[in-house]
């Protein structure tokens, strides 16, 4: 393949190519607001045993709460909203949407029964939609090839500290004071930051690295997604991406909950010990995959899936010694290596997904995979955790959240066999370019 050449002649066919100007201000400030996008949402989980007890629901509502009402949201407006933002300044669709659910966030912590605290969970997740996609493109058109499994390995730091700091300081909040106040003063925070973000990013031209791309073509709405539905390349890293999340979202909306409930933690060690297993074992795997990524990539596409099937496998005995571990200083140490091993998939699937689709297609195409990801992993993921919890507890089973939680690890399996098959087209389509 030959280099191609970028922006005042920035060679871009390599892995050394340098970073434009600004690129890293671009980046950083892309990264702080999906912290912020991880920090609201993470909230739920992380205080969701004084939520049970302040409004009286069960595992199985708040399931429901953390996982379909906010990802049927989510899920249905990220297609539409991706399909704006290719077509019209992708900076202003993320403010926007920063500014919805950060003050959706707020509306969470003034809640004062089920219904009113499942709309305000719904409107976060109608906000959320207008994040992720936008931010995907944005860095694409930022960062040259073969920087960008990386870069994305950097942006994709935002869920871990987001999570980490929704612990953190939403525990802590919550102890000094109520676990409303937690949602208040984090949303009043993501409103000033949406204002900041429009004063450090422009929008960057459309396919600045990619060769004979007409900047003002606009992708159709249907013709782009039949593209991705019937793209087996697409539709697998999908799916397999989504089986993956329906373990992480499903763990994640739980963990804090069933540290408190079946291991004994405080909400005060949680806020601490909980909180820095996040950050290190999510961080330092969010790091590592956006480097082994960029190597192996670039020298067969096939990595973009065998890595995150590698991962998972060595994942699933971790896993498992989390759940069954009879202390919680135990579980922590086998949490981290999960949380280290969980999330390989994640730069993958961005970075393959954009070099699939031409540019005027990244966001929608984006939004696409994050409807599969979202509506498997995202929606059903905690609802199947919480309803299957509250049928064992029905059924007298003293430890219930464990059981359920050990009803995952299929899914790993399932992951596996879908990035396996994957790797295999994507080998294949290689052998037959070769």
């Amino acid at each position: 393949m030959t280099a191609q050449a970028g922006p005042a002649g920035i060679d871009i066919g390599g892995s050394t190519a340098p970073l434009p100007k600004g690129a890293r201000t671009v980046l950083i400030t892309l990264c702080a607001v999906y912290v912020l996008n991880f920090l609201d949402r993470s909230l739920l989980g992380t205080l969701a045993k004084p939520i049970q007890e302040s409004l009286q629901i069960d595992d199985a509502a708040l399931g429901r709460l953390g996982g379909l009402y906010f990802a049927l949201f989510y899920c249905l407006i990220a297609v539409p909203v991706g399909w704006l933002a290719d077509r019209t300044n992708r900076v202003n669709v993320l403010v926007l949407a920063c500014a919805i659910w950060s003050g959706a966030t707020m509306a969470c912590g003034f809640a004062a029964n089920y219904p009113q605290l499942a709309i305000a969970r719904m409107t976060v997740g109608f906000g959320e939609a207008g994040g992720v996609p936008p931010s995907y493109a944005i860095i694409t058109d930022t960062i040259p090839p073969g920087r960008r499994g990386f870069a994305f390995g950097i942006y994709n730091l935002g869920p871990v500290i987001g999570a980490a700091l929704g612990v953190a300081f939403g525990a802590s909040i919550a102890a000094a004071f109520n676990w409303r106040w937690a949602f208040i003063t984090i949303g009043a925070i993501g409103v000033v930051a949406a204002i900041i973000v429009r004063l450090l990013i422009s929008e960057p031209p459309r396919g600045r690295y990619d060769a004979n791309h007409d900047a003002a073509a606009k992708a159709p709405f249907w013709p782009t997604v039949r593209m991705f539905v019937t793209n087996p390349i697409l539709m697998l890293m999908a799916l397999g991406s989504g089986a993956t999340q329906f373990i992480t979202y499903g763990l994640g909306n739980f963990a804090a909950l069933f540290l408190g409930r079946e291991k004994g933690m405080s909400l005060g060690q949680i806020a601490i010990w909980y909180a820095l297993v996040i950050l290190i074992g999510m961080g330092l795997g969010m790091l590592a995959s956006g480097r082994v990524i960029d190597r192996r990539a670039s020298v067969s596409k096939s990595a973009y899936a065998s890595v995150p099937a590698m991962s998972l496998a060595v994942a699933i005995p971790l896993y498992l010694g989390f759940v069954w571990a009879p202390s919680w200083p135990l579980a922590l140490c086998f949490l981290t290596g999960v949380n280290f091993f969980n999330y390989f998939y994640l730069s993958s699937a961005v970075a393959l997904v954009q070099e699939e689709v031409r540019p005027d297609q990244r966001v929608l195409a984006s939004a696409l995979l994050l409807l599969f990801m979202n509506f498997i992993g995202l929606g059903l993921g905690p609802t199947w955790v919480g309803w299957i919890s509250s049928h064992f507890a029905a059924q007298g089973d003293a430890h219930s959240l464990q059981s359920a939680l050990y009803t995952l690890t299929p899914f790993y399996l399932l992951a596996i066999l879908l990035f396996a098959w994957l790797a295999s087209l994507l080998r294949r389509r290689r052998s037959i370019a070769g």
